[in-house]
């Protein structure tokens, strides 16, 4: 993958620049990062994160929420009936994960604690990710931060600005079956996995790029 280099991402921190600019002697300011599963989301948010860390105008600025610490845990969902659907809209806390973007942008500011997601046993971790206080940005990524669902909105309210990452469908169904695989799933269910659910939340999240204010294909600006 081409990961926002060059000229892409010296483009992607002078976006960041202007946002946490805006928020000196403010409010602090909220970026999300929207796209399907497996268009590369996470791997921009940590590319961009890193490069922040060493630029003068960014480092010590910006905090890294994702929306993964938000899923409803492994008893809920059963309890819910929705345990084959992880992953779906409705398998996330929304609530939770905008009452937190909203404490995130609350004046006076204050150091919060937000949930981070252990992959390793599939499951929410809380209070796993500190924001300090002297955060000027947060940046969040996640599947369905552009929905245009009732539960979602008020999430969709607390960002500023939003990035959208596309992906071709083939090269990112082949991730996403790697992926699975690679957290012990055997292939054949992997497929499947993939061509049942993700590629159910995949076709829902395409239709909302054109509410981001920035898309990036293969982690290339367009």
């Amino acid at each position: 993958m081409t990961t926002a280099d060059g000229d892409d991402l010296e483009l992607l921190l002078d976006r960041l620049s202007t946002l946490a600019a805006a928020s000196v002697g403010d409010r602090r300011r909220v970026l999300g990062v929207a796209g399907p599963p497996g268009a590369g989301k996470t791997t921009l948010v940590l590319r961009v994160l890193a490069a922040a860390a060493g630029d003068g105008r960014l480092a010590g600025r910006v905090a890294h929420v994702p929306m993964d610490g938000f899923h409803l845990p492994g008893p809920e969902l059963r309890r819910l009936g929705r345990e084959t659907r992880k992953g779906a809209p409705d398998t996330f806390d929304t609530s939770a994960y905008a009452a937190t973007l909203q404490a995130a942008r609350d004046l006076p500011r204050r150091r919060l604690l937000a949930p981070s997601f252990d992959h390793a046993v599939g499951e929410p971790e809380p209070e796993a990710i500190e924001v300090p206080a002297e955060s000027d940005l947060v940046v969040t990524e996640g599947n369905y931060l552009l929905l245009d669902d009732p539960a979602w909105l008020p999430v969709r309210r607390q960002l500023d600005e939003v990035w959208f990452c596309a992906l071709a469908d083939d090269v990112r169904r082949g991730r996403l079956v790697a992926r699975h695989v690679d957290a012990g799933r055997p292939a054949r269910d992997a497929a499947a996995w993939v061509a049942r659910s993700d590629e159910a939340n995949a076709r829902l999240v395409a239709s909302t790029a054109g509410a981001a204010h920035l898309v990036l294909v293969d982690g290339r600006v367009v």
